[in-house]
């Protein structure tokens, strides 16, 4: 089992904010957002449950999301802990979806 996870959205904050929590948690930076509309198509799935977009991971940060996927899949909490905004608030709903968590 691996250490709790905490995501913030910027590295700066990464680092400060591990510095107070200690040795069982590992604190990371999602780099902002993570997923967008797709560039081409409209975006748009349509099933038996409705409407829904249809988000994708943004291709420069693959990379992150497959991190914080792995980091996540060991931790045995995950901790968001992005701004008390509207960008933090859309920042930790994609990061729940990518992550599966």
């Amino acid at each position: 089992m691996g250490k709790n996870l905490v995501i913030v959205e910027s590295p700066a904050k990464a680092r400060t904010i591990g510095k107070f929590l200690g040795s069982g948690f590992e604190v990371r930076a999602s780099m902002g957002h993570v997923r967008d509309l797709p560039v081409k198509g409209f975006g748009v799935k349509i099933d038996k449950k409705g409407v829904h977009l249809a988000y994708e991971v943004i291709p420069d940060k693959k990379k992150v999301v497959d991190e914080l996927k792995r980091l996540a899949a060991d931790a045995p909490t995950v901790y968001f802990a992005t701004d008390l905004d509207r960008e933090g608030e859309a920042i930790a709903w994609h990061l729940i979806e990518a992550l599966d968590v």
